[in-house]
């Protein structure tokens, strides 16, 4: 098994196709569900970048259109020939359609629509979907998909790993629910923070650590640290730091941390380290550095830097995100301490996340921080 592949290494090839696995998208949606049973009722359901005949998004969509009490289901494809890897074989299902056609099938996107029972079944369910080629290739950002989105409640969907950025701020311009599958890090881009910052994106709830498993077309070379195939032949990567990005709601994003005081922690702490160290302060922040999200201090007011994973336990009402301290998604402003290349010749390196000063007497990063502080 090779080595060193993952969400950046796909990134970097442009291997976007990720089939995500209809477990993990059943257990994220009933989160919601739990907090509000109306969460999708009466709504318009997007899932583009999707491919509708092999993705779980749409095969979970359809399957419970009743429950859920959706209005429309809407799943667009992206063209063969627009893809890396070109290798298709139309399916049965396209073939025995009347809109089947050999030349369109390769370079236009396809749509699948679900509203009704169409084979008077009594029911409505995947097998009342009905599609048809759009114009273009199904890219995301092409006009008749952005009119989608304009029409969507929701939009669902693994997005490509490449495209992470612009995706989110293409589902920003419409102003529209979504519930999107990405790396953790994402929350480092100047993109992003801001809307996390701001309380306009969180973490869903059901993915909090660990990886998951995805499924990879066959022509895809298997790259990763972690894969198998499976009786059937299908081809499955296991991908680290993998989040559900939202801005719908759910129960979890209000419980409180429970914590204890700053006193209590350099006591009875779980990590040796901090309290062999304590709360050390940051030369270039006005805040502590706090390593572990489990060991903020109940009692502190300052401020303080907690890992990303904190994002994984955030209450909106316990804490207040006052900035990134990160080069690029941070505030500059909010730096007590820029070094230049007078103090330091790595300079550059120093300014880019807080430092500390070790018991050598030299200063050194931390790891990107997200800055909180208690709310009164």
């Amino acid at each position: 098994m090779a080595n060193n592949s993952n969400l950046g290494a796909a990134k970097a090839a442009k291997n976007d196709e990720f089939y995500t696995q209809y477990a993990d998208i059943q257990k994220e949606v009933n989160a919601y569900l739990e907090y509000n049973p109306d969460t999708f009722r009466g709504k318009t359901v997007l899932l583009p970048c999707d491919d509708p005949e092999w993705s779980n998004f749409t095969r979970f969509f359809a399957q419970n259109f009743e429950r859920l009490g959706l209005k429309r289901l809407i799943s667009t494809s992206y063209a063969v020939e627009s893809k890396k890897y070109k290798n298709y074989q139309p399916t049965f299902f396209e073939t025995e359609s009347e809109w089947y056609d050999v030349d369109k099938t390769r370079i236009k996107g396809k749509i699948f629509e679900l509203t009704h029972d169409t084979n008077n079944s009594g029911r409505i369910d995947i097998d009342d979907l009905e599609w048809h080629y759009l114009e273009g290739d199904g890219d995301f950002r092409s006009k008749e998909v952005c009119q989608l989105r304009d029409e969507a409640d929701i939009i669902v969907t693994n997005p490509p790993f490449s495209l992470f950025r612009e995706f989110v701020a293409w589902i920003i311009d419409g102003l529209t629910d979504f519930l999107i599958i990405g790396n953790m890090n994402a929350v480092t881009y100047k993109e992003v923070f801001p809307l996390i910052k701001d309380n306009k994106l969180w973490y869903g709830p059901s993915i909090t650590s660990g990886d998951r498993e995805f499924m990879i077309p066959e022509a895809y070379p298997i790259e990763a640290a972690g894969w198998r195939i499976d009786d059937n032949g299908n081809k499955y990567i296991r991908v680290k730091g993998v989040r559900w990005f939202t801005n719908l709601d759910h129960g979890r994003r209000h419980e409180p941390l429970k914590l204890m005081t700053m006193k209590d922690n350099l006591r009875f702490s779980k990590h040796k380290d901090l309290i062999e160290t304590g709360y050390q302060k940051y030369d270039n922040y006005d805040a502590i550095e706090v390593p572990y999200t489990d060991s903020i201090p109940i009692d502190y007011d300052g401020m303080m830097g907690v890992p990303i994973s904190f994002l994984d336990k955030y209450c909106p009402e316990q804490f207040e995100i006052i900035g990134m301290a990160k080069r690029g998604a941070g505030d500059p402003k909010l730096k007590s301490k820029v070094y230049t290349k007078e103090d330091y010749d790595n300079y550059s390196d120093l300014n880019a996340t807080p430092t500390l000063w070790g018991d050598d007497g030299k200063l050194y990063n931390t790891y990107p921080r997200i800055l909180i502080r208690k709310k009164q």
